[in-house]
């Protein structure tokens, strides 16, 4: 559940190349235009011959439904806390566990100092 950007990051350094569990899908929002389209295999690596698809937020609730979602990770990066909870209330509700990986699993480790330029609201 995300953006389009730390969901894919997230995805990349913690679910890539781990066959115990199966990623269904991305939810889009916030970015026009990637609804409906495919995280391509290139990308999605050997376990995602076909890619995964990215599919509107607001089918969340038929995705967990459908696909018998265990997990939902949350991974958008600029939400306020009472909107974050609003989400995690509507997974919740559906049966899901509501997810928060924390910086251990997806800081990228670095050999040399790094400088980081962020958007807030891109």
């Amino acid at each position: 559940m995300g953006a389009a950007g730390r969901d894919f990051h997230n995805f990349q350094v913690c679910f890539r190349g781990d066959d115990s569990v199966e990623v269904v899908a991305f939810t889009a929002a916030q970015i026009p235009g990637i609804e409906n389209r495919i995280f391509p295999p290139e990308l999605s690596g050997p376990l995602y011959p076909k890619g995964i698809p990215i599919l509107p937020e607001e089918k969340l609730p038929e995705i967990i439904r459908d696909c018998r979602v265990q997990q939902v990770v949350f991974a958008y990066s600029d939400l306020p806390h009472e909107e974050v909870m609003h989400k995690a209330s509507r997974v919740l509700a559906q049966g899901a566990d509501f997810v928060l990986l924390g910086p251990g699993r997806t800081m990228l480790k670095a050999a040399v100092p790094v400088i980081s330029v962020c958007a807030v609201r891109t």
